[in-house]
């Protein structure tokens, strides 16, 4: 029951923080691209290779703490209906340019970022 506890609380500030950095950026850089959006999933992606390789090659993040991080924070962060809504909403205006470069930055994005989150993860584990 704690650990569930520790998802929930987690998960909460993880929302709350998607929601400050979407807004911000959206506030920043304009309507016309879901900039909040892809930088929240390029970020929650690299965070969330980083911990599940901290997490699963050394000692340094104890299950409990992995699973409130991934499933709780990062769970709760990142925002793959939004951008699945903001996608489609570009189709449905008949803005396939910008739904393909949506598509295409949020994908290769989120997979380089991983990629990076698991490099930043051997690095720090000494691995």
């Amino acid at each position: 029951m704690a650990r569930f506890l520790w998802i929930c609380l987690a998960g909460a500030a993880g929302t709350g923080a998607r929601y400050l950095m979407s807004t911000w950026l959206s506030r920043v850089s304009g309507p016309a691209f879901p900039w909040g959006t892809l930088a929240v999933n390029l970020l929650g992606s690299c965070l969330l290779g980083l911990v599940m390789e901290v997490g699963l090659s050394t000692g340094l993040l104890p299950p409990t703490l992995r699973l409130t991080l991934a499933t709780g924070l990062l769970g709760g962060f990142t925002t793959y209906s939004s951008f699945n809504y903001e996608t489609l909403q570009y189709l449905r205006s008949d803005s396939w340019l910008l739904a393909s470069v949506n598509v295409g930055a949020t994908v290769l994005g989120c997979l380089a970022a991983g990629l990076l989150g698991i490099w930043a993860g051997r690095f720090l584990a000494g691995s």
